[in-house]
């Protein structure tokens, strides 16, 4: 990603500072979504600021995918509007997606790599696309895969990668061209915890050092704690470590937002959802 300063995890936490920075990164403004009968979004309002995770829980079939795939423009509200940086693209047609689309990274519960493309290849496939010269695309491949601490495994095909590095992989991908805002569909599912853990950490590198805005869809309880719970500083040998809140006085750029039935039960800061007293939360919070 960008050149990572030791001022980015402060500016994170600044006071508001600058007029683009009030304008969210992902905005819904009164969403309605319904396939036949079923209400999948019911009147969903909410913003993703500058800089901000926005963690979605909820279990299968509460409406936690829809809303990424209605910023992707893969679908369309039947009322409300959605703003992506200020800009209406409820109406917006699949070319003016496209562009809408270059801004945004993707990261897929099972990576959706392609098997027949290597790792160079895959984390390339949109530079590729656009035919950038391979003396570009090269050392953006290989920053890519630094970030995700994969760059050993340039030349291997996917089928010779666990599925956390497949996943790794996927972000790598999802990263070229330095979006601003990512989205995350369910991106720990089926791995182990040592494996989510490192695809979280690699959110809050996100978050905290890029200033990158997200959502982060997920059902895992684990996710939640990482991501509230720990930020990421650069040291003074130019490291990357994570912080546990409270070591220093802030808090961690991230916001909870729960679904059940196409409707926000709960948004707000982890603290506060751990003390809810709604039995259907308390039931979610212990792992269903």
């Amino acid at each position: 990603m960008g050149e990572v300063s030791k001022n980015a995890a402060v500016s994170t936490f600044a006071e508001v500072d600058d007029t683009h920075r009030i304008v969210p990164a992902i905005e819904f403004q009164d969403v309605l979504l319904a396939f036949d009968d079923r209400v999948v979004l019911n009147r969903l309002s909410f913003k993703v600021m500058k800089g901000e995770t926005k963690i979605i829980l909820g279990g299968s079939g509460g409406g936690k995918s829809t809303i990424i795939k209605l910023v992707l423009g893969l679908l369309k509200p039947d009322e409300g509007r959605i703003l992506v940086d200020g800009e209406d693209i409820t109406d917006f047609n699949e070319r003016q997606m496209m562009t809408v689309r270059k801004k945004i990274g993707m990261v897929f519960q099972e990576g959706a790599l392609f098997d027949s493309l290597s790792v160079y290849d895959n984390v390339a496939y949109r530079l590729h696309e656009q035919g950038l010269p391979e003396d570009d695309v090269e050392p953006e491949v290989r920053r890519m895969l630094r970030f995700v601490n994969l760059e050993d495994a340039i030349d291997k095909m996917p089928s010779e990668l666990s599925g956390g590095m497949r996943r790794r992989v996927g972000i790598a991908r999802a990263l070229i061209g330095d979006p601003k805002i990512v989205l995350f569909d369910e991106p720990t599912a089926g791995l182990d915890p040592p494996t989510a853990r490192t695809i979280c950490e690699l959110a809050m590198k996100l978050r905290d050092l890029e200033d990158v805005s997200s959502i982060f869809v997920t059902h895992e309880m684990n996710n939640l704690d990482y991501l509230c719970s720990e930020y990421a500083v650069v040291n003074e040998e130019g490291q990357v470590v994570f912080e546990v809140e409270g070591e220093r006085l802030c808090l961690t750029n991230s916001k909870v937002m729960m679904m059940r039935d196409g409707n926000v039960i709960f948004s707000g800061t982890d603290e506060r959802i751990r003390k809810a007293e709604d039995p259907y939360i308390k039931k979610f919070l212990r792992g269903h």
